[in-house]
Order: structure tokens, then C-alpha cells, then sequence
């Protein structure tokens, strides 16, 4: 049975310290939309809650399942924290994710041919996350056309289509056009059919017929959580065009400084922002020319996904520390290990790389809860349980609480997490008062 009474005692003491920092007022708002106040965390929460076994930690969580729920910045909105059921980056995605509690919303941010930026996690996801292949006019645009899955010789279904396949007034403006849930089919034999085989955990409820999730675009995500009073985190992708793209002066470190230049041009308070790169040269050029928003620049890390590369990454912290880098964020997984106590209990516990980072005096962020599907089937959890799927084998969803309070810890002392359904995130901020 896992133990947390030093967990509570170091929460109990020192949470205003993992609390994120008070910021900026909010913006004009500028699209009708106001703060969402009133957060309804649904049910999820309350479920995994039951899954647990018996322990102080479980005890303190039932302890507040009658509590008013607020907003809190230790809860990110990833892709928009609607993700697990409502497409990722838009606009529903976002308006969910904040009704459950997020206080900060993201927008993954890449390019389209003339050079505009749209919110999409990858530059060329667009054959899996909207319906672009049903619209000829647009399909045959797309830098791989879709080739239908040959039962003969077993080759699936394939396509690729990007951001910079597109102008922005095509992706935006176009009829029909919309965002669905990522997924697709491949043994389609047709457009129509590749846009199947969404996930058994995840659903169409919020994107079947009759309804349309248009494409945002990055200045349409600011009007938005900037409405909603909201702190941004827009993550620059990697390019998977090679830069220069389009003209000799569209470099990456044009594409770096145009996304801070959109927040300029909106008025938002530095403070407010917090942007990510996988990119150690973004975060480096953020650092050498936008120093009030490198402030809280963050650097995105899967440089340690193997087992045989993790050390390496550990041993990378330091020169990101000297470097002036002030918040890495891992996945999940990076943060956490095991360990079997005497009795046979498996008890999650941080990880050398988090006591690393604390060492060095990093902040942590890290991603992304609610995106593993079941984890006490095959799997154990996947890539963000990969570290600790001894303990998903033997509690499987209980354990969801067990890692967030790991991650709360004094040993992590996590700033925030990012997570696919921001209510299981909120309930726990709400329960140990992690507010800004």
C-alpha cells in the first residue's frame, strides 16, 4: 500500500511554493468570451479517486470531493485539456479544458506556405487531425496524396499533409473544413475511411455530424485565453520543412521571434507566456533577444526516451542550468521510478533525473496525463508510464493520483503539468491548494 504522510507534510508546509507565480491582468477582450469561474471537474476525477487503494493519500483526496474547484496554473491545458475527447487545438478544446480548471492553455505553433501561423501539435498531422483528405481542392495539395491501403501486397493507407502545403486563408476559410479526433484508419480503401479508428478511450462524441471544429490560428488562440484571463504556453515546433522556408529571410530564428512578435503585437504582459521549444537553439535565441519572455522560457526535453540515453540526459541539466535555461520540462516518465518496499508493495518515487534538476535549481514542468488510454491493460500505461509500469501492472488507474502526488512532491516539486483532460490535474491542485 503506497504511503504518503511525508508527501502531505511537505504540502502541508511549503505549497505556496509550488504554486506559479501571480501575474499580469489579462488583456482587452477581444472576443466576447469572459473567465470561466464556476469549474465543473466532472466525474473522472472522483473515479480514479475509487480506483485507488486504501492510503492517507487516497483518504485526503475523498476529503475533497465537496470542495468548490477553482482555476489553478499548476493545471495546463494540453493541445487544450479537452484533448481526450474533444479535437485538439481549438477552440473547444480550449473553453473545456478551462471549465475544468486550467490555467494555462496551450497552442502547439507551426506555419503555413505564406508564412502565418496556426495552432497544430505537428507541422503535418493535418491527414489525421482534420478531414482535409474528404476535400479534393485541398487533398491534392498535400505533400504525400492519399494512397488507399492495397490488399494484395498488404502496403496501408498512407498520406501527409502539412501546415506549409497551405495558405492560412485555405485553412481557415475553406467549407468543410474542420478538426476531428487524430486518428486514422489504415486499411482505408478511401478518404472517408481513413478518418476512422479513433481509440476505444477517446470518443466522437463532441466531433460527428453536424458539427464543425474550425483550425485557429495563433493570433485567434491569444483573443482567446487572453478573454478567458488565462496564462499562454505556445510551444514552437519543429520545422519538417527545411528552413529557410519559402524565402531566404523566413529562418528559425525568424519563425522564433514572428511568435513572440503576435504576443507584442496583442499587448500580453511577458509574464503571462511561457513559451516551449524542443529546440535548444529557440530557447537559446529567446534567451539572447527576448529576455523578458525567456524569463520563463521552457525547454521541452525527450532527449532521454530510451533507457540507455536517460543518464545522458541527466548529465545534460547542467549545461542547461549554466546555460541560463530556467524550467526543463520531461515527460512525464523522466521524473518518476520505483521501488519495491519489504512487503511487496510497489511504491513510485522520483526519479535521479528530478533529484538532478532540483539540485541544479531547475524548475520542472512536465507532460502529459490523461493520454495513456487504460493502463491496467497490456500496455501498462505506454511511453508515460513506461518508467513505472510495474505499479500500473498492480494498481492500474489508481495510480494516476499516486504519480501527481510524486510529482507534487518536495523530491520533484513539479511548477505544473500538462494533461490531455485537465480535471484529474485540477482536483489535485484544488485538494492540496496549489494556486497561484
Amino acid at each position: 500500500m503506497p504511503s504518503t504522510l511525508s508527501t502531505l507534510s511537505w504540502l502541508a508546509l511549503a505549497a505556496p511554493v509550488l504554486a506559479l507565480p501571480s501575474h499580469g491582468v489579462p488583456g482587452k477582450n477581444q472576443t466576447g468570451i469572459k473567465p470561466i469561474t464556476r469549474i465543473q471537474l466532472g466525474p473522472r476525477p472522483y473515479w480514479l479517486i475509487d480506483q485507488m487503494e486504501d492510503s492517507p493519500l487516497k483518504t485526503k483526496l475523498q476529503s475533497c470531493s465537496e470542495k468548490e474547484m477553482r482555476p489553478s496554473r499548476w493545471s495546463i491545458g494540453h493541445r487544450g485539456g479537452g484533448t481526450l475527447q474533444f479535437p485538439e487545438e481549438t477552440e473547444a478544446s480550449i473553453l473545456a479544458g478551462t471549465r475544468m480548471g486550467a490555467g494555462v492553455e496551450e497552442c502547439d505553433v507551426t506555419f503555413t506556405s505564406d508564412q502565418q501561423l496556426i495552432c497544430r501539435h505537428s507541422q503535418c498531422d493535418l491527414h489525421t487531425t482534420t478531414n482535409i483528405l474528404t476535400i479534393p481542392s485541398l487533398a491534392a495539395k498535400c505533400t504525400v496524396p492519399f494512397t488507399p491501403y492495397n490488399a494484395t501486397t498488404k502496403q496501408l493507407a498512407t498520406a501527409k499533409c502539412c501546415t506549409s502545403d497551405f495558405t492560412l486563408a485555405e485553412l481557415t476559410e475553406t467549407k468543410g473544413l474542420c478538426s476531428k479526433m487524430d486518428s486514422s484508419n489504415p486499411q482505408a480503401t478511401t478518404p472517408e475511411e481513413y478518418q476512422g479508428n479513433v481509440p476505444g478511450y477517446r470518443t466522437t462524441l463532441y466531433s460527428g455530424p453536424g458539427t464543425c471544429h474550425k483550425l485557429l490560428t495563433v493570433q485567434e488562440y491569444i483573443a482567446l485565453v487572453d478573454a478567458l484571463g488565462l496564462d499562454f504556453t505556445p510551444e514552437l515546433k519543429t520545422p519538417e520543412v527545411k528552413m529557410p522556408f519559402g524565402s531566404i529571410n523566413f529562418t528559425q530564428e525568424a519563425f522564433a521571434q514572428q511568435l513572440i512578435d503576435e504576443f507584442k503585437k496583442a499587448k500580453i504582459d511577458p509574464e503571462r507566456v511561457w513559451l516551449q521549444s524542443f529546440l535548444y537553439d529557440d530557447v537559446l535565441y529567446w534567451l539572447r533577444a527576448e529576455p523578458e519572455f525567456a524569463k520563463q522560457a521552457i525547454l521541452l526535453d525527450e532527449t532521454g526516451d530510451a533507457p540507455s540515453t536517460i543518464a545522458a540526459a541527466t548529465a545534460s541539466l547542467a549545461k542547461y542550468a549554466q546555460d541560463g535555461v530556467k524550467i526543463v520540462a520531461p515527460p512525464l516518465q523522466y521524473l518518476v521510478s520505483t521501488v519495491t518496499e519489504q512487503d511487496g508493495n510497489v511504491k513510485v518515487v522520483a526519479s535521479e533525473y528530478a533529484k538532478q534538476a532540483k539540485k541544479l535549481g531547475l524548475k520542472v514542468i512536465t507532460w502529459s496525463l490523461e493520454r495513456s488510454g487504460w493502463l491496467a491493460d497490456s500496455t501498462k500505461g505506454g511511453y508515460y508510464y513506461s518508467t513505472i509500469a510495474n505499479a500500473t501492472a498492480a494498481r492500474g488507474e489508481g495510480v494516476v493520483f499516486e504519480l501527481l502526488d510524486v510529482l507534487a512532491s518536495k523530491e520533484v516539486g513539479a511548477i505544473a503539468v500538462f494533461s490531455d483532460w485537465s480535471a484529474t490535474v485540477s482536483y489535485y491542485a484544488n485538494c492540496f491548494g496549489l494556486f497561484p
